[in-house]
């Protein structure tokens, strides 16, 4: 008999089909990315007894309340790298196990970010809606020099380190903030982002989200980053103060901010939609067919692991 598994996110039909021929699945995703919790909340009422796999992502995450509703519950995925509203601590007392995807998709999410930070310093959407409006290159202000700047990174991860690798290529310098410095890294290490954005010329947001690190890129952030500095988030919304962002933009203190995830998502940052410096994506930034399907694949091998008594392949807790 397969396990039960409650699927809270969305996935392809084809990828359903695979996901099937290893688990009995019920598949409830949630909508609004997590604000309306009605499909799953209505499934665990239902069949919470016998439910063992919960498959979720960072922004939906899993409640405290939803673990307990589910007392044969043992293990919990996220589809990405994200966890951050998994209650991990609760399932941990609880002794269910907690995994994410991670490296399934960080060089898509890398691809991503130096596609935003190029857009952005050279202006290609701006300079794209000119071409079709019939203006030519000589109405129009000069984009800067992108190779040889000075590249800052908030979070050197694995994501973080394949952004540098890139940045690399560029001839930029790389400095990055984290948590402590990483051993044989030859790149600048800051202590703290306000000193990286002082120092950089470009800033790409690349650290987990949660408290810890809740409107981390703030007006003072901005400040320092200086009137021909780019911001580009491929992180989580909650790290930037939107509305600090936006005044930044208006007032001139920020070139530009390129942005494929931000507060209040799905619903896109008002202040920002009319602003020609403001490039906007709709957190795609790790979403590539190579990318769901290792992802899923990931998850497939990491539960079927657990239920064959083996080591998961990317444990959280």
């Amino acid at each position: 008999m397969k396990p039960l598994l409650l699927v809270l996110v969305y996935i392809t039909p084809e990828h359903r089909q695979l996901v099937a021929e290893s688990f009995d699945m019920i598949y409830a995703p949630n909508e609004g990315l997590g604000r309306d919790r009605s499909n799953g909340a209505a499934q665990i009422a239902a069949r919470g007894a016998d439910i063992r796999v919960v498959l979720t992502n960072g922004t939906n995450g899993l409640t405290a309340q939803e673990i307990d509703a589910m007392p044969k519950l043992e293990i919990v995925c996220t589809l990405g790298v994200g966890f951050e509203n998994v209650q991990v601590a609760h399932a941990t007392a609880r002794g269910v196990r907690v995994c994410n995807a991670a490296g399934t998709n960080d060089t898509c999410v890398a691809d991503h970010a130096m596609a935003l930070l190029l857009g952005a310093v050279r202006r290609i959407p701006t300079l794209n809606r000119m071409v079709r409006d019939g203006i030519w290159r000589d109405d129009i202000p000069r984009p800067p020099h992108f190779s040889g700047k000075r590249l800052g990174i908030l979070g050197l991860g694995e994501i973080g380190r394949k952004i540098a690798r890139r940045g690399e290529a560029f001839d930029l310098e790389i400095g990055y903030c984290n948590r402590s410095p990483k051993a044989g890294v030859s790149y600048r290490f800051f202590e703290n982002v306000q000193a990286l954005a002082e120092w950089a010329d470009f800033l790409v947001v690349a650290a987990p989200g949660g408290k810890e690190t809740y409107h981390i890129i703030n007006a003072a952030v901005l400040t320092a980053l200086g009137p021909s500095g780019v911001l580009v988030n491929i992180a989580r919304g909650t790290l930037v103060d939107t509305q600090a962002v936006a005044d930044a933009l208006e007032s001139g203190r920020l070139f530009a901010a390129a942005l494929d995830v931000y507060e209040g998502e799905p619903t896109p940052p008002a202040q920002l939609l009319g602003m020609e410096n403001a490039t906007l994506t709709p957190h795609i930034g790790g979403i590539s067919p190579e990318a769901i399907q290792a992802s899923v694949q990931r998850f497939i091998d990491n539960a079927t692991r657990h239920f064959a008594g083996q080591p998961l392949l990317t444990p959280v807790n």
